[in-house]
C-alpha cells in the first residue's frame, strides 16, 4: 500500500509526498514517490500507480536503468561500422545528434512530441537554422538507429515515435527530401573548361589529366569516386564493359559490384591512358573534384559540380533515342523509375557528334 507525508513549505503552503514500496520476500524490490500540491490527487497517483505496477513485467519495467540516445548511437556506430561501413554523411550526422540535447534522453522519453521539438529546434537559430531538407535527413538517420534498437538490443523504443513525429512535421511542411539538381552543363561551359584544364597540362605535365577525367565522366556516366577506382583487370575487352566496384546504391555501397557497358567514345578515353598503374586512373577523388570546383568560377561557369556530369551524359543517352534497358546498361541503375529524374532534355540526336574535344581524348 501506498503512504502519503504532509509537509509544509516555506511558502506555508502543504506537500504532499505519496510514495509506494513493494516488499517481495521481505525485501524492497522497488520503490517511487512523488509529491502533489493536494492530497486527492497524490491518493489518485498512488491508486493509478499501484495498478500499472501490478501488471506482468511491470516492475521489471519500471526498474531498469534507461539508456540515452547517445548511448544507442554509439553502440549503432560500432556494431554496424564493422558489418558495413557506414557513409561520411551519415556518420558525421548521427555524431552530430548524439552531441545535442536529444542525446541525453533516455530511450523511453523518446516520443514523437521530442523528435518534433527536435525538429522545430534544428530549424530555429540555436539548432543551426537548417532547411527541411536537412531535419528529413536527420530524422532518417536517426530512424536507422530507432529501428534496430528494440529488436536487436531490447531498448524501450516506442516504435510509433518516428512515423508519428513524421506526419506531423510533413503537414507543417518542416521535413522534405533533398531537391534533385538539373543542372546541365552547355557545350560552350564545357569548352571554356576544357581549354583552361588543358593550358594547365601544358605548363604541369604531370598534373590530373582533367580533360579526359570530364569527357569520360560525361561519355561513361561514372562518379568521380567510381572512375579513380577503375583498374586495368576491370575492363571486359570482349564486352567493352568495366566492372563498377561498390557503386552507390541507396540499400547496398559496399561489395556492390556491377558490370556496365562503355558507349565508344567512353571506351576509346580509356584505351588512350598509358598502362603504368593498377587503377586506370590513379588519382584522389577528392583532388579531382576540388580542381573541377576551382577550374569553374576562373572560367565564368556557376553552379557547375562534377557530379552533373553525370545527368548531362545519362541525359544525352536518352536524346539519342536509347531506351530505358540501354541507358541503364552504361549508367547501372537497377530501378528504372530513378531514371525519370533525366527528363530535362534539350531536343533530340547527339550534340556531341563533332565535338573538337572528342579526338583530342582518343
Amino acid at each position: 500500500m501506498g503512504t502519503i507525508t504532509a509537509r509544509k513549505r516555506k511558502d506555508n503552503s502543504t506537500a504532499y509526498t505519496a510514495q509506494i514500496r513493494i516488499n517481495r520476500d521481505g525485501k524492497t524490490v522497488y520503490q517511487e514517490s512523488q509529491t502533489f500540491d493536494r492530497k486527492q490527487v497524490a491518493q489518485a497517483w498512488i491508486k493509478r500507480r499501484e495498478t500499472e505496477l501490478a501488471q506482468p513485467g511491470a516492475i521489471e519495467r519500471a526498474s531498469r536503468k534507461g539508456m540515452t540516445i547517445r548511448k544507442m548511437i554509439e553502440q549503432y556506430l560500432d556494431e554496424y561500422e564493422k558489418i558495413r561501413p557506414l557513409g561520411k554523411t551519415k556518420r558525421a550526422t548521427l555524431n552530430a545528434i548524439k552531441d545535442t540535447w536529444l542525446g541525453d534522453l533516455d530511450d523511453s522519453a523518446l516520443t514523437s512530441q521530442k523528435l518534433v521539438e527536435f525538429a522545430q529546434w534544428r530549424m530555429g537559430q540555436e539548432g543551426g537554422g537548417v532547411q527541411a531538407q536537412t531535419v528529413g535527413n536527420d530524422l532518417s538517420h536517426l530512424g536507422a538507429v530507432l529501428s534496430v534498437a528494440r529488436p536487436a538490443w531490447g531498448y524501450q523504443v516506442d516504435p510509433l515515435a518516428m512515423p508519428d513525429a513524421r506526419k506531423v512535421l510533413r503537414k507543417l511542411g518542416m521535413v522534405s527530401k533533398s531537391k534533385e539538381r538539373n543542372r546541365r552543363p552547355t557545350l560552350d561551359e564545357l569548352d571554356k573548361l576544357m581549354v583552361h584544364f588543358t593550358e594547365i597540362l601544358t605548363r604541369r605535365p604531370d598534373s590530373i589529366p582533367m580533360p579526359k577525367l570530364v569527357a569520360f565522366a560525361i561519355f561513361s556516366t561514372r562518379r568521380q569516386e567510381e572512375i579513380t577506382r577503375i583498374r586495368w583487370s576491370d575492363l571486359d575487352e570482349s564486352r567493352q564493359a568495366v566492372l563498377v566496384r561498390d557503386m552507390k546504391n541507396p540499400g547496398q555501397k559496399i561489395g556492390n559490384d556491377v558490370w556496365c557497358h562503355l558507349p565508344d567514345e567512353a571506351w576509346a578515353i580509356l584505351q588512350s591512358m598509358p598502362r603504368t598503374e593498377r587503377e586506370i586512373f590513379p588519382y584522389n577523388a577528392k583532388s579531382v573534384s576540388a580542381s573541377f570546383t576551382r577550374a569553374c568560377p576562373m572560367v565564368g561557369v556557376e553552379d557547375l559540380h562534377f557530379h552533373d556530369l553525370r545527368h548531362e551524359g545519362v541525359s544525352r543517352l536518352f536524346e539519342m533515342d536509347w531506351d530505358i534497358p540501354r541507358v541503364s546498361s552504361v549508367s547501372g541503375h537497377r530501378d528504372w523509375n530513378s531514371l525519370r529524374r533525366y527528363t530535362h532534355l534539350r531536343g533530340r540526336g547527339d550534340s556531341y557528334r563533332g565535338w573538337k574535344w572528342v579526338g583530342v581524348m582518343e
